[in-house]
């Protein structure tokens, strides 16, 4: 299945669609409409993101970054971190569980 595929853009939401999990971490695709995200919340592990399509606003620790499609970003476990959609964009997130 091509990476275009997994999921689609939705007017005034969020998709998002786990593609794998297993004991060690998971995979899930997303896509934000432009003004979307998600609030500030912290994970228990670290969080690998791949902008794959447009571009957002990821703060973490209080520090933003804007992040285009092709940039990668380490969200580590325990630091409130934030997403927003500048424009649409989609990513893919890799969840790290620690050992």
């Amino acid at each position: 299945m091509e990476r275009a595929n997994l999921v689609q853009y939705a007017d005034g939401a969020v998709v998002s669609r786990i593609v794998h999990k297993n004991a060690v971490g998971n995979v899930t695709v997303f896509a934000f409409d432009e003004g979307e995200g998600l609030s500030e919340h912290t994970a228990p592990f670290d969080a690998l993101v791949e902008i794959t399509d447009g571009e957002c606003d990821i703060t973490i620790g209080g520090e933003t970054q804007r992040v285009h499609a092709g940039q990668m970003i380490l969200m580590p476990a325990g630091i409130p971190h934030a997403l927003h959609a500048c424009r649409r964009f989609q990513m893919t997130l890799v969840m790290l569980r620690g050992a």
